[in-house]
């Protein structure tokens, strides 16, 4: 973001923004999935719900800010400030640290020597095949949660791209327009949260797939009753179910996965469905 400020093309933007800073944000995401479900056994729907507020927190602010920042700093001193922001990931990546379920430090030394001394040399491919286990794909529960996270991603982010369009497209202010996403952020940093704890509760926790599919349900619901929202206050009543709905699904989407495929195979799960969700991701939008 930092080096896009200083951009003089849209190639250099597609660049910088699209291809590095995707790549940067899609490590950001994997490594802090991943860390929860080392970290957290009893309470990981409320760990996963907490970790995955971080987001609507920016989202809530992320409208007015950016009318601020354009209107007082142009956009290349608004990509600067919000380049300074996400530095901060850094500091968060950096407090991350490896479960070591061994503390003698002399037992850990030796260890580390046997590897080293025993460890045979490994192609490329094979790496690449222990991060992303193929097998997978054998699994028919993992099929089932991959197809419907496509046919949700395809359809996820359509709404937040052309929910201040369509406020606009009624007659109604640009800067009210840009408040619906404030509003469904607003609402989205408490449900994520609110759906952890009650996901982590001892009635939904041996049911958790179906609470799942409640949400899948309840977020498409509220996108079919959307063409009825005419006016701002309606629009702002959509915008708070759709905070509810969307807070829903990501609280419980990599924990379903979690508790799918269980610790083991988690970190190749995430990244497999990361990677086949990106063309739904990209393609949803322009379509709609």
């Amino acid at each position: 973001m930092v080096a896009a400020s200083f951009g003089k093309s849209v190639i250099y933007l597609y660049i910088f923004i699209g291809i590095i800073a995707g790549c940067g944000l899609s490590f950001n995401l994997n490594a802090s999935v991943t860390i929860i479900s080392k970290y957290f056994l009893a309470k990981r729907p409320l760990a996963n719900g907490l970790a995955m507020a971080g987001s609507p927190v920016f989202l809530c602010f992320l409208a007015p800010l950016m009318q601020y920042l354009l209107e007082n700093f142009g956009w290349r001193g608004s990509l600067l400030i919000l380049g300074a922001l996400m530095l901060n990931c850094c500091v968060a990546g950096s407090l991350m640290r490896p479960v070591t379920p061994s503390s003698n430090p002399k037992k850990k030394m030796e260890e580390q020597t046997d590897k080293c001394h025993t460890k045979p040399k490994e192609s490329c491919m094979t790496s690449v095949t222990k991060l992303l286990d193929i097998s997978l794909f054998k699994d028919r529960d993992f099929i089932i949660y991959l197809i419907g996270n496509m046919l949700f991603s395809f359809s996820a982010y359509a709404p937040i791209v052309f929910m201040s369009a369509n406020a606009v497209s009624q007659g109604i202010e640009e800067h009210s327009a840009a408040y619906l996403l404030s509003i469904m952020g607003f609402v989205d940093m408490f449900a994520r949260p609110g759906t952890g704890l009650v996901a982590n509760s001892k009635c939904i926790r041996p049911r958790l797939q179906y609470f799942f599919g409640f949400a899948m349900v309840f977020n498409g619901t509220c996108h079919l009753l959307c063409p009825l929202a005419k006016g701002f206050v309606f629009l702002a009543a959509y915008a708070a179910f759709f905070g509810i709905g969307f807070g829903m699904v990501f609280a419980l989407i990599f924990e379903c996965l979690m508790d799918l495929m269980g610790a083991q195979h988690f970190p190749s799960a995430v990244g497999l469905v990361t990677i086949i969700q990106c063309c739904p991701m990209l393609l949803g939008p322009p379509i709609a």
